[in-house]
């Protein structure tokens, strides 16, 4: 979809329809050993190395107040290393707060039925990455990192009073971003009828449902969108490619994408579920909320059920930033699925037969 939805954007922009394909088609081929490296790791290296992790994370993120920061569509979320490289930090902190903060939990002894023991040390640290985010006017990305967090106090087993304060804040928090800024408020206001302000503000939300309408039941055929055409709708590679998907596969094929998501969601929290190790339960529920809201947040905003606040849907929006911790993420849940009851004898079995026996070529043993 992807060069579908890129291809005439890029080809005003460079002369090729193919440009925004190969870049997506590199960070593929850099995720996809990563991600395998990530479900080969052992649980135990997972959590050691997540303090690590979340300190270079916020080390990126400070580079992006330096003059190694660049604005991209006036969010100065971007590092730049010269030339077409460069990576969003605020991307990665989803995934290193996650394992941060699984480990974290899974260290604590104590029960989490009091403020101290539930928020210490987990609301200094989620401030201090969700600050250097909003500072970077990246809204969108802050909601997620939130919503990581609210995911992880229930998942945790918080008491209801703790888990409805913990949300009434975020919320609270939510809305006084939203304040600080004039375009924020219009975008709030006016998602529910972007035609009040068509030429402004509802510009993007409006064209968004021009494409789900003209898509109808079965859509009018892969790459032949119409509003993709001449900026008619921006971001169409990216935020906003949900859009492109009803409009050139269709209902049919925007339920398809909701589905595989359900499913997704159903195999992560499976694993949360079933698994006896409190660091890969809370790790497994912590991906499968970051992902799940991003998607609900991504999809929401295209059909005008929640206000356009810039966020890709995972796995399928343009952007190596994006892709590379979401695939790297995935692989973290296939190694956490390893230790489900069963799993890791299955997984020796599995390792001690030839390769010739898993893909039933070996000979059978004949009797004396």
């Amino acid at each position: 979809m992807v060069l579908s939805a890129s291809s005439v954007q890029a080809f005003y922009d460079t002369g090729s329809s193919y440009t925004v394909f190969f870049r997506q088609a590199i960070w593929v081929l850099v995720a996809l050993p990563l991600a395998w490296l990530a479900s080969r790791l052992p649980i135990g290296v997972i959590r050691r190395s997540a303090g690590l992790a979340l300190l270079l994370t916020v080390g990126l993120l400070v580079l992006t107040y330096t003059p190694l920061g660049v604005d991209v569509a006036g969010n100065r979320n971007w590092i730049s290393f010269g030339g077409p490289f460069r990576i969003q930090p605020s991307e990665l902190a989803k995934l290193t707060l996650v394992v941060w903060l699984a480990a974290h939990y899974s260290r604590q002894s104590r029960r989490f039925d009091r403020w101290r023991h539930l928020l210490w040390p987990m609301v200094p640290i989620a401030a201090l990455v969700s600050g250097l985010v909003v500072g970077q006017h990246d809204l969108g990305t802050a909601l997620v990192l939130f919503a990581i967090v609210l995911g992880m106090v229930w998942t945790v087993g918080a008491p209801a009073r703790l888990f409805v304060g913990s949300a009434l804040a975020v919320g609270g928090l939510a809305l006084f971003l939203v304040s600080l800024s004039s375009n924020r408020v219009d975008r709030l206001t006016n998602f529910v009828n972007p035609f009040a302000d068509y030429e402004d503000t509802g510009w993007q939300a409006a064209h968004g449902f021009f494409a789900l309408a003209n898509g109808g039941w079965w859509g009018v055929g892969l790459g032949a969108s119409t509003q993709k055409w001449e900026g008619k709708l921006p971001a169409a590679h990216n935020d906003f490619i949900f859009a492109i998907i009803g409009e050139e596969l269709g209902l049919f094929g925007a339920l398809v994408v909701i589905v595989l998501f359900a499913v997704l969601a159903y195999a992560g929290l499976r694993i949360a579920t079933r698994t006896r190790d409190r660091f890969a339960r809370y790790a497994a529920a912590g991906i499968t909320v970051w992902l799940s809201s991003q998607a609900i947040i991504n999809i929401g905003m295209v059909l005008g059920l929640l206000p356009v606040i810039g966020v890709p849907l995972p796995l399928v929006s343009y952007g190596g930033s994006s892709l590379l911790p979401t695939l790297v993420a995935l692989g973290l849940l296939t190694s956490l699925a390893k230790t489900e009851p069963g799993a890791a004898a299955a997984w020796r079995a599995h390792h001690k037969q030839g390769i010739a026996a898993r893909w039933g070529l070996a000979r059978p043993r004949r009797g004396r």
